[in-house]
């Protein structure tokens, strides 16, 4: 792991973070989209904040992201936002959530696969770019 900034990540984690207020915010009514899409892209939006300021092999991020994820949403099970004190409506008490869904763990991993996938994909072509000339 070396701390180093890539702007590509930046613009990268601002797009999808406006990817993500969007769906919170004029796609709240479509139920698929805010309950299931949003959940899957988080863990893309994750990926490339740390990856903004870190260089570190994929797969280990792709792991640790993936923990982390299966960590906040079992904090909700154990209601971890109300005991800690932060008031429904906070940032805080958004952030942590408030409601535990298994749902939620199945597209965490459903994004970190499509991460780990498109990574693939795209070390693949780069191999066979290299390899043509």
């Amino acid at each position: 792991m070396e701390f180093k900034f890539s702007l590509k990540y930046l613009l990268l984690t601002i797009a999808i973070f406006l990817i993500e207020v969007l769906i919170a915010t004029k796609l709240a009514h479509i139920f698929f989209i805010r309950a299931y899409l949003g959940d899957v892209i988080v863990v893309m939006l994750l990926y490339t904040f740390v990856k903004t300021f870190v260089k570190m092999n994929d797969e280990k991020l792709i792991l640790w992201i993936l923990g982390f994820s299966c960590i906040v949403e079992f904090a909700q099970y154990f209601t971890v936002a109300e005991k800690l004190g932060f008031r429904p409506g906070s940032l805080m008490y958004i952030v942590i959530g408030n409601s535990f869904s298994w749902i939620d763990i199945l597209c965490y991993a459903a994004g970190c696969l499509l991460l780990f996938l498109g990574l693939k994909i795209t070390q693949s072509k780069k191999k066979k770019q290299t390899i043509a000339g």
